[in-house]
């Protein structure tokens, strides 16, 4: 622990003390005491450390964004979502290898890949929910991809039952009618907006 660097700022940041609870190869959970720039105080705070993750937006060369549909044990549901896994080699600091598990989460999940012209644009990161976790998705749009004639390699753990491409307009309608609910792909969506990538005004 810390399963990555870039949420832990250090100035002004103190951490007193730190117990972890339970730790394995994708999280941590710990109970910290920490200071922060604005209280002397230390804070109690549970907190989950987790790995971080790519999260990537495909295009199509029409415009149209690859949606993949999955099984997500937590909520019991499945859901439309963008492609997405976790950078599992260490490699959180090298924006070379991050691109990399950025373009083979993207074949494996969905079948597609850059074709000729295609580009992978890097758009940030965000955080999934700081109140409790550091987990972190850099995002990526993926801009003229092609499905490849070998199709997806889905992961034996993976559920995936359905992936194909959505307009803009059939994306919003889906995003206003809470079809679309994963903080994952409404983030990338939002980035997309911002940028002029994916216009998702109706």
């Amino acid at each position: 622990m810390p399963f990555s660097s870039l949420p832990h700022q250090s100035d002004g940041w103190e951490i007193v003390a730190s117990e972890i609870h339970f730790q394995n190869g994708h999280l941590a959970v710990a109970t910290e005491e920490v200071r922060t720039p604005s209280r002397h105080q230390a804070q109690h705070w549970t907190v989950v450390e987790r790995k971080a993750a790519v999260v990537i937006a495909p295009l199509t060369t029409d415009g149209k964004l690859v949606l993949i549909r999955q099984e997500r044990i937590p909520i019991r549901a499945e859901i439309w979502e963008v492609p997405a896994g976790q950078i599992d080699d260490g490699s959180v600091n090298d924006a070379a290898a991050i691109a990399a598990v950025a373009l083979r989460e993207l074949r494996e999940e969905t079948g597609y890949a850059l074709g000729a012209g295609g580009a992978l644009v890097p758009l940030g990161h965000f955080f999934s929910s700081p109140g409790f976790t550091d987990e972190h998705g850099y995002c990526f749009l993926a801009r003229g991809v092609e499905a490849t004639p070998d199709g997806h390699a889905h992961e034996e753990a993976e559920a995936i039952s359905d992936c194909r491409p959505f307009s803009a307009p059939e994306v919003a309608r889906m995003v206003a009618e809470n079809e679309i609910r994963d903080a994952n792909t409404l983030s990338i969506c939002a980035k997309l907006a911002a940028r002029g990538f994916f216009n998702l005004q109706t």
